[in-house]
């Protein structure tokens, strides 16, 4: 041991003899909350059963259920399911263009009220919803939607102080909320038929269905050569090699739950 070494490597080299193999890590755990100033925001978390003069609203945990689904069939290598999560990826970055611009200029209008000094308005009792999503996409609209609610706390503000009218004020907020409900319906239009790449290829089983139902797919989609840049990694069944009289059958795939570590 090195005398001159620091006292806690020291401590380190002292139980590592008494380690007689290595522990792996257990599963790895966090927490992630959003806070939500605005009504406006916080109605498009749970969404809304439909009324007898206004349609259903699929909020953000509907989106996101719907998506686990879509995740899971993507990494079952549905070529469907592939195509749905390139849509959701265009579609939040969509939104998230919109949601941006906006932002823009109301600050823009905000600091042009010299000489005084505008702070936007807060809740004094703000939202807190924990997160719990299998997949990132989920978090990227719940990211979304708190872009959203910080641009309508900029909007009632510079409504509020004379900066823009009520009219423009009522505008941003239904472009960028329809553009979010849009986002969150996206899901509802994927049909889960079991499918994997090989049977749309060959145009078995329910290929012939699955092109009724949600259409063509693009060829680079079709083919792999494509896929949402946060697309999970496609799962592959454990192999088994042939038994002999002095080999026992065993696996070389990692077990099922190998990837408890990596939500993708």
């Amino acid at each position: 041991m090195n005398v001159n070494s620091d006292p806690a490597d020291r401590l380190i080299e002292a139980d590592s003899a008494h380690v007689t193999r290595p522990v792996s890590p257990g599963a790895l755990r966090g927490e992630i909350w959003l806070t939500l100033q605005t009504h406006q925001a916080l109605i498009l978390v749970h969404g809304r059963d439909a009324l007898s003069d206004k349609p259903a609203i699929v909020g953000l945990t509907g989106f996101a259920d719907r998506l686990r689904i879509i995740w899971n069939a993507a990494r079952h290598d549905d070529p469907y399911a592939d195509w749905w999560l390139l849509k959701v990826d265009a579609a939040i970055g969509a939104a998230a263009a919109l949601i941006r611009s906006h932002q823009s200029a109301v600050a823009e209008e905000l600091d042009q009220f010299i000489p005084m000094a505008i702070a936007v308005a807060m809740s004094d009792s703000p939202a807190r919803i924990r997160l719990q999503f299998a997949n990132p996409y989920a978090y990227q609209a719940a990211r979304l939607l708190a872009r959203f609610d910080e641009l309508i706390c900029a909007v009632v503000t510079a409504n509020h102080v004379g900066l823009i009218d009520t009219a423009r004020r009522a505008q941003i907020q239904h472009v960028c909320a329809r553009k979010l409900r849009g986002l969150f319906m996206l899901p509802l239009a994927y049909r889960n038929m079991k499918l994997d790449r090989p049977t749309v290829l060959a145009r078995i089983g329910r290929a012939h269905e699955a092109r009724q139902t949600m259409g063509e797919i693009p060829d680079e989609v079709l083919s792999g050569e494509r896929r949402a840049s946060f697309a999970p990694r496609r799962w592959s069944p454990p192999t088994m090699t042939v038994p002999t009289k002095s080999q026992p059958t065993i696996s070389t795939a990692p077990a099922q739950n190998h990837e408890k570590n990596d939500n993708r």
